[in-house]
Parts: C-alpha cells; structure tokens; sequence
C-alpha cells in the first residue's frame, strides 16, 4: 500500500492534512540554549620554583539588556527556526570564545513555566570543555563584558529518608563564583525522590547573588555531571593541552572534584590513558618533568 495516499479519519492524505494544518492552533514557547564552558587555568605564579596552582573555570557574561540588567549569565541565546539545538549551541560556543570542534554534551532541559519573565521559554543547557590556552573571548551582542569566574562547590548538608520502599536524598549545595573583581553567590537545594522503579530531581534555588534566570540550577547540575563523568570516562583530557606533565593532569583532576588525590593511585588510574613522550619541560626554576599525551586507545588496552 502505498503510504502518501493513507487516509485518516477525515478522510485526509498527509500532503492535504500538512496543507490544511494551521500552526497557530497551539502556543509556542521560544526555545534557547544556554553554554556551561568550562576550563582550567594557571593562577598568577607566587614562586617560580613551584607549579603554578590551577582553578576550574566558568565563562559567563555580564547582561547589557533587559531582563537581570547587570547581572551574570550564561552565554547562550534563542534558537533560529532554520538550526537545530546542537547547530544554535555551537554557534553560541563559537561566538562567545571564537573556538571549535572541542568536547561539547547536551546537559538538560529547563522548562519550568516562570523560569524567563519575558514570555515561556525552554531552554536546552550544553557543557563544554575547552583548553583555556586556544581560548578568545569576548561578549556577544547583549552582553556588556565577557568574564571568566573560578568555581567553588561545596555541600552544607545532606539528608537521607526512607519512605516505605522509597528513598529522598536531600542536600543542599553553595555555588561561589568569584574573580579579581566580582564575587556571586548561589544556595541550590536538590531533592533526589526514589518511587519504586522512578527517578526524579527536583531543584529550588534558595539564594541567588547577581545570577541571572535560573542559571544557578544549571550550574549545581553542571558540575555535578562533570564531577560524576570524571570519575569513570576521559572526559578530564578536554581540558588538557595537547603536552602535559602527570603533576598537571592530577591538579585538573583534584580542582575539577574538589578534592586532593593520592599521587600512586591517581598514577594507577591514568596509566592506560596517557602516552609517554620523548619531550621535557623546560621551566626555569626546578628539575625537567617528561611530558606525555592522551592516548585515545586506551579503551581497548
């Protein structure tokens, strides 16, 4: 049977049923996407003998319009009807620190009703992570300035409850962003509910400093995803230059989860990821240290 002359209920093939369709029959949100970029750099060096300490970072830019005027945002913007989600994200990235072709996820998708005081917006969140030595950034069209704020993430408290067979986790995370001129701050709560086989998480933003929109949500959710992806996938390495030392690649590991690591574990962990090269550093002030690079292989050794 031949399916263009299927007919429905009204008696309508699909080319006379897309001809008669009226498109104004339902509302349509406006859609956006907004770009968590990550990276890490040096801090200002105090002593050249010692390795410069490193901060994980977040670009963000100063809002130049209507709505949260002077506030802090996500670089992003609205989808055009002739791009798709992923083509708008990286027209953002690219517009915003003239890079490409770099580590890129879809995070999730943000729809609460109010969420935008203009009109229903939904907007898609993107992570990416980018060397912060390929970076060029600059504020897009509705930004006043472009800025990079170093992340601190850190949990006040944690409940756990059990409900019969179901399960709540709460907890409550403090987000600080912070550079040599500004400092915001954000208290995210998470609820995490386990109903039988369902799974749902529920955010509220407790207390929100110069950020703009919900943007808090999508950081606790970002560094989340990036720390837990950390841990078990190569993920780390997108924000690696093409040569580093071991001593490097272990600071962007404990400045990405927080915390510090075991040097002879953190070693074990990475041997398969990384490949020796026959090149040394060459920075004043203390011994050579080989260099090495990401083995993309590693997977199958």
């Amino acid at each position: 049977m031949d399916i263009e002359q299927l007919r429905d209920k009204q008696g309508l093939t699909e080319a006379e049923f897309l001809e008669r369709y009226d498109a104004s029959i339902y509302e349509r949100p406006s859609v956006t996407v907004d770009m968590l970029i990550f990276t890490v750099m040096d801090e200002v060096k105090e002593n050249y003998r010692k390795l410069p300490e490193k901060s994980l970072k977040l670009l963000l830019v100063k809002r130049g319009v209507h709505p949260y005027l002077g506030q802090w945002a996500l670089p992003g913007g609205f989808v055009t009807q002739t791009e798709s989600l992923d083509e708008a994200a990286l027209r953002e990235l690219k517009t915003e620190t003239n890079v490409d072709e770099v580590y890129m996820e879809q995070l999730y998708t943000w729809g609460d009703v109010s969420r935008d005081p203009r009109t229903r917006v939904i907007s898609c969140s993107y992570m990416a992570l980018v060397d912060g030595s390929l970076l060029e950034v600059k504020a897009g069209d509705d930004a006043d300035e472009a800025r990079w704020f170093n992340v601190s993430y850190s949990v006040l408290e944690e409940k756990k409850t059990l409900l019969g067979k179901d399960f709540v986790f709460e907890k409550v995370v403090k987000i600080t962003l912070s550079n040599d001129t500004d400092t915001l701050e954000a208290v995210v709560k998470v609820i995490e509910k386990y109903v039988g086989k369902a799974f749902v998480v529920e955010r509220e933003i407790m207390v929100s400093n110069g950020i703009a929109f919900d943007h808090a949500e999508m950081i606790q959710c970002a560094v989340e995803r990036l720390r837990n992806k950390i841990e078990y996938t190569d993920i780390a390495f997108n924000l690696m230059p093409e040569f580093f030392t071991l001593s490097e690649l272990q600071q962007v590991y404990e400045v990405t989860l927080g915390k510090e690591l075991l040097s002879a574990a953190f070693r074990r962990k990475i041997a398969n990821m990384v490949a020796e090269t026959n090149q040394f550093t060459k920075d004043a002030g203390h011994r050579p240290a080989k260099l090495f690079r990401f083995n993309p292989n590693w997977r199958y050794l």
